[in-house]
């Protein structure tokens, strides 16, 4: 099956879950094929973890929800071990973390040491306890969802943190039309266990394989560090974005290149990833940071 056959499919049958909302779910999808994390940030009710629930259905994966609270410890993610009276050892009882894909519900409901717990994860693809080293499952995701800051309940996540994500979207409210349907239609829980797999054991990880192989052009790279720094020099941004934050970009825009079939990037492909990445990295001294992409986009000349 033809690489975009494959893809199309998948985004096919989520738009029927998640409905009105096609461009989210490419860029959702541009972010797993990315080997990236993403962060859906929204008010609740607009379908943050149904979209995580229905990807991790339709590709496949393994995954685990885990439902973040004030009362979290970083145990009940990551693991404990237990005295076996039997044995007279210690045994690893692994936790949700050891999953595919780990769905961090509510993200920002727990406490800032429960949060640290997924950053050697994220970043690592292990998890070090009681001195030993334990690789995660290959391929390993994770899609985390979080409410606004100034919901109460909620602890603001760190940059450091942030920064792991590759992408951060939001989803937002449907159109009337999509909104009409979702409220005549099925219960869009009952719709996604009822999904069945559009991957194949193995056929993500080719898919990720094609993105690495799709063609970076100079003059693509000239834009992209053109982007990156404006950024720095800018007096509009508290401070610019790093060199993770660029190869972010890269990554992002080779994956939407594969879904849109072009054999190598195009300016077009960095600027349609461009606010999912760049959102939750840049803080404007003043303004909406939900504009910080289009101020990107409208400042920096394509070469």
């Amino acid at each position: 099956m033809a690489h975009q056959e494959q893809i199309n499919r998948v985004v096919t049958q989520a738009s029927q879950i998640i409905l009105g909302k096609e461009n989210r779910i490419r860029l959702a999808l541009a972010c797993i094929l990315a080997h990236g994390h993403l962060l859906i940030e929204d008010h609740p009710g607009v379908g943050k973890t149904t979209l995580a629930m229905t990807l991790a259905r339709l590709l496949g994966l393994r995954y685990q929800r885990i439902q973040f609270t004030s009362d979290l410890l970083p145990a009940d993610i990551l693991g404990v071990s237990i005295f076996d009276r039997e044995t007279t050892s210690f045994r690893f009882h692994p936790g949700p973390i050891f999953c595919q894909l780990v769905l961090a519900d509510e993200v920002n409901r727990a406490t800032p040491k429960t949060q640290s717990a997924l950053l050697e994860a994220m970043e690592e693809k292990q998890v070090t306890l009681d001195g030993e080293t334990r690789p995660l499952p290959s391929p390993f995701f994770v899609i985390a969802t979080q409410n606004p800051e100034h919901q109460t309940g909620t602890f603001p996540l760190p940059e450091s943190q942030l920064d792991r994500f590759l992408m951060r979207l939001d989803l937002g409210f449907p159109d009337p039309q999509a909104e009409r349907e979702l409220l005549q239609g099925e219960d869009r829980r009952l719709l996604v266990h009822r999904l069945q797999p559009c991957l194949l054991p193995g056929e993500l990880e080719q898919l990720q394989t094609a993105v690495q192989k799709i063609g970076v052009s100079p003059a693509l790279l000239d834009y992209v560090q053109a982007l990156i720094a404006f950024t720095r020099h800018s007096p509009h941004f508290r401070h610019g974005l790093s060199p993770r934050a660029g190869l972010a970009i890269l990554a992002a825009a080779k994956a939407w290149a594969l879904m849109e079939k072009h054999p190598s990037v195009l300016p077009e492909d960095v600027q349609a990833v461009l606010p999912g990445i760049v959102n939750h990295r840049l803080f404007p001294r003043s303004g909406d940071v939900r504009e910080v992409a289009s101020l990107l986009i409208t400042a920096v000349a394509i070469p």
